[in-house]
């Protein structure tokens, strides 16, 4: 049985990490931690009581000398920067890591610095972390000890765009992603962003040019297209709970018809049990996976612009976070990535 411990449990990425674990088959929750002096020693369920039939360790303080005494695995769901501090002293402690904030994704500590804006970690921890994308780099995560969960908004661009970018089709100066995210993606903190009366009935979009996240989309596509990738990037709130939706268009160099670009994508997730490539021409919805490790893709070809046009769907708290730290959890422990993930999406 792998003993976990989770760092931020009061949030909505820990609450969904304690959801998805305690029905795992193979995981038993060991610790729960709060930043919060005021929460120490308190149920979670007087925090979030849906779970009050869950038997579960007090939250407790988070001390990085005692953590890894009778712990096999720690997930970060804290802030960005949180992280950076807490992880080399795990480490240390011999015990695995799966951070889910933005400390580890970029390779490049000036990077973080310039768009977190804020003090990377050791040059060390972030040559020695993997970038978590379960159905791309699935070898690298099976030895890792400390693995960068990917950000919401990027599982689901990379999906969508890797394998046109593996395969050379597009040109790839000319891509442009239109992307929106339910609130839930804004975190549990409140603010005048994510208050009912701003956000009901309205739609917005936000961080033009200056998300955190297009670094990362651009460093994993550079990756696999062995070229410099840059990315039009522009995110939109939805006044929704959950879910990401994201449209992104390519320009096509080579001459092909959507179903060469249908086979393209069927043959490249043939054996990822969590990414649905919908039939050429489909129109999805973020219920489609709602509550649900999957990401859904359906392809559309603008003959008239020679742009092709791809849509995904994920659920944000789970493909795009909790979710996909649990799958690359199992694979990290040897396990069949789908363990405890087999949930089908919540409709309606």
């Amino acid at each position: 049985m792998i003993r976990a411990g989770i760092v931020g449990a009061t949030g909505y990425s820990g609450i969904e990490l304690v959801r998805l674990l305690s029905g795992h088959p193979n995981v038993h929750i060991q610790r729960l931690y709060t930043s919060s002096a005021a929460s120490e020693g308190e149920a979670l369920a007087k925090v979030f009581g849906h779970i009050e039939q869950l038997q579960l360790p007090e939250l407790q303080a988070i001390d990085t000398k005692s953590m890894t005494d009778d712990t096999d695995v720690i997930f970060l769901a804290a802030p960005a920067g949180v992280s950076a501090k807490l992880t080399p002293g795990l480490l240390a402690g011999n015990c695995r890591v799966i951070d889910l904030s933005g400390d580890f994704r970029l390779k490049s500590a000036d990077l973080y610095r310039q768009w977190y804006k804020k003090d990377p970690a050791p040059e060390e921890q972030l040559a020695q972390a993997v970038y978590g994308l379960h159905e791309w780099n699935r070898e690298a995560i099976a030895d890792a000890v400390l693995l960068a969960n990917p950000g919401c908004y990027p599982t689901a661009v990379l999906l969508a765009l890797v394998p046109l970018i593996k395969s050379g089709w597009v040109n790839p100066g000319s891509l442009i992603v239109d992307a929106k995210s339910g609130i839930s993606g804004a975190g549990r903190g409140a603010s005048l962003a994510v208050h009912f009366s701003e956000v009901n009935e309205n739609f917005s979009a936000y961080k033009v040019g200056q998300h955190q996240h297009t670094p990362e989309i651009e460093q994993e596509l550079s990756r696999f297209g062995q070229e410099k990738v840059i990315v039009q990037f522009t995110p939109h709130l939805v006044p929704m709970t959950r879910g990401i939706f994201v449209t992104a268009y390519a320009q096509l160099e080579a001459g092909k018809s959507l179903e060469e670009l249908q086979q393209l994508y069927e043959s490249a997730y043939a054996d990822k049990p969590f990414v649905r490539v919908r039939p050429a021409g489909s129109y999805l919805r973020t219920k489609d996976v709602y509550g649900s490790n999957y990401c859904d893709i359906a392809l559309h070809l603008d003959e008239r612009t020679g742009r092709v046009i791809v849509l995904s769907v994920i659920d944000n708290m789970v493909k795009g976070a909790a979710g996909q730290a649990v799958q690359n959890m199992n694979t990290m422990f040897g396990m069949a990535e789908t363990t405890g993930l087999l949930l089908s999406p919540v409709f309606p």
